[in-house]
């Protein structure tokens, strides 16, 4: 068999170009000891704050990031994370990397448990942002929590290591 992207099997393009393609958001999310505006744009220095801004609502990390102080006096999007994000909370860091996720608006976005430690208003929020996405990207959601799921289109069931719906 082969996998088809857009119609165009991936075989005949080359691993970066397709890893550009792809955005992930999993359950345990990598962080760097790096300011929060760092940790969502990943490095890249021409962006935006108007576009960092609106990633960081979409993911509902907007209002606690204006609240984070580092221990030199650095606020808000400036503030360091602390290794590995330890100065937030799990959700909080979930929340970061969603902001990366939706500020690289990549054409396919895989969630692996991404809105675990999301508080509702949080996941709602994420959620209503997910359906905006509809027809536009593809997004495989990997989760046990159903709720997670209403941004779906067609929904797979994996039991003992088998598609069973």
């Amino acid at each position: 068999g082969n996998i088809k992207i857009d119609g165009q099997d991936i075989r005949l393009v080359s691993q970066d170009s397709l890893r550009r393609q792809i955005g992930m958001v999993t359950q345990e999310t990598a962080l760097f000891n790096r300011s929060a505006r760092d940790n969502i744009l990943y490095g890249l220095p021409e962006a935006t704050d108007t576009k960092l801004y609106w990633s960081a609502e979409q993911a509902e990390a907007h209002s606690f990031i204006l609240q984070l102080n580092d221990h030199n006096g650095r606020v808000g999007y400036d503030a360091h994370l602390g290794e590995r994000g330890v100065k937030l909370s799990g959700g909080q860091r979930q929340r970061i990397a969603l902001a990366r996720a939706f500020y690289f608006k990549r054409q396919i976005l895989v969630l692996d448990e991404a809105t675990s430690s999301l508080d509702v208003k949080a996941e709602t929020q994420v959620i209503n942002y997910l359906k905006s996405l509809k027809n536009k990207i593809t997004v495989i959601s990997i989760t046990h929590r159903a709720n997670s799921l209403q941004h779906c289109n067609r929904i797979l069931t994996i039991a003992q290591g088998r598609i069973t719906s």
